[in-house]
C-alpha cells in the first residue's frame, strides 16, 4: 500500500501549522517523522487518519484521497496508534480493547464473527500479550499498554498503520521490542519519532520538518547530516552506519549552547582585547606627545 501526501496546508487559528508538504511511503516502507517540538509533525498524521481536513492539498491511500472516502471504509485501510495516556476504560480486559479494533468491519448491528476472532488472536500473538489476555487493561505498565494499542490497532487489518511516539515514556528494553514488532508487520508505517537513534534503526526513509515544511527527505543518512542535525535540531552530532548494519548517530561532548556561550565569550575577549591595545596605543601617543 502506497501512501502520498501531497503538498497539504493546514491552518489553526489562521496560524500556518504545515506549509505545501508533500511526502511518499512506499508499500511496506517505514517512514519516520522527525523535526523540533512545533514543527507541524503530529498534525501532518491528523490529516493523514483523517482526523484533520487540511486547508489544501490531498492525502492519497492506495491512490484514493482519504477524504473522499466514508469515516468506515477509511479506517479500514489506515489504523492510528497514538500516545498511550492511561486512560484505558477500567473494567476492561486487554482481549476486549483489542477487539475494538474489528469496528471498522463492522455494520451498525454487527457482531463479532470468525474472522473477528481469528483477527484478535492473530493481534495478541504477533504482540506476544497471549498470555495477558484477561487482565485489566489499567493494571498492565506502560509497554505492555503500548502492545495492546498495538495490537488493537493490527486487528483492524489496516494497510497502513500510523504511529505517534509510540514509544514515549518507555523504557530502553520496551522500546526496542515494539520497533521490531512494527518491523515484523510489514505494514506500510508511518511514525512521529523523537528519538533520532530510535528513528535511524527502524525507518527506511525520513522527512524532516521544521516550522511546518519539508526541509528533507530521503535515506536515514541522507537527511542526518551534521548541517540538517545543527541547524534543525540545535545539536552538534554525526550519523554513521555501523558494521552491524545499524546507524547510530553520535552527539558531540560539548551543546551547541555550550559552543555559543563560548563563543560569545571569546569574541567578547577580543574585544576587550582590542580596547585595550588601543587605549594602551592612546597613552603611547599623548606620552610621545608631551616629549615633544
Amino acid at each position: 500500500m502506497k501512501l502520498t501526501v501531497e503538498q497539504i496546508h493546514v491552518e489553526l487559528g489562521h496560524r500556518p501549522i504545515l506549509s505545501d508538504v508533500t511526502l511518499e511511503a512506499q508499500p511496506g516502507h517505514i517512514v519516520g517523522l522527525i523535526g523540533p517540538n512545533g514543527s507541524g509533525k503530529s498534525t501532518l498524521l491528523r490529516t493523514v487518519y483523517r482526523s484533520l481536513r487540511p486547508h489544501r492539498g490531498v492525502v492519497r491511500v492506495d491512490g484514493d484521497d482519504v477524504w473522499g472516502l466514508t469515516a468506515r471504509t477509511a479506517a479500514r485501510r489506515t489504523a492510528a496508534v497514538l500516545q498511550d495516556t492511561g486512560g484505558s476504560p477500567a473494567g476492561m480486559c486487554v482481549t476486549e480493547i483489542v477487539a475494538l479494533g474489528r469496528t471498522p468491519h463492522h455494520g451498525l448491528i454487527g457482531r463479532d464473527g470468525a474472522e473477528d476472532h481469528r483477527a484478535v488472536d492473530e493481534a495478541l500473538d504477533l504482540c506476544g500479550i497471549r498470555h495477558m489476555a484477561e487482565r485489566d487493561v489499567t493494571c498492565l505498565s506502560g509497554g505492555e499498554r503500548q502492545r495492546v494499542l498495538l495490537a488493537r490497532a493490527l486487528a483492524q487489518r489496516p494497510r497502513l498503520l500510523v504511529l505517534d511516539e509510540l514509544t514515549n515514556h518507555l523504557d530502553v528494553r520496551a522500546r526496542f521490542e515494539l520497533l521490531d514488532l512494527i518491523r515484523a508487520t510489514g505494514i506500510t508505517t508511518l511514525a512521529v519519532l523523537h528519538d533520532l537513534d530510535l528513528a535511524a534503526r527502524l525507518c527506511d526513509q525520513l522527512v524532516a520538518l521544521d516550522a511546518g515544511q519539508v526541509v528533507a527527505a530521503g535515506p536515514v543518512l541522507d537527511v542526518l547530516t551534521p548541517g540538517l542535525l545543527r541547524e534543525v535540531f540545535g545539536v552538534a552530532a554525526t550519523a554513521d552506519r555501523h558494521a552491524d548494519g545499524v546507524v547510530r548517530v553520535t552527539y558531540a561532548a560539548q551543546p551547541l549552547a555550550a559552543e555559543a556561550a563560548a563563543e560569545e565569550r571569546s569574541g567578547q575577549s577580543a574585544i576587550e582585547e582590542r580596547s585595550g591595545q588601543s587605549a594602551a596605543e592612546e597613552r603611547g601617543r599623548r606620552s610621545a606627545a608631551e616629549v615633544r
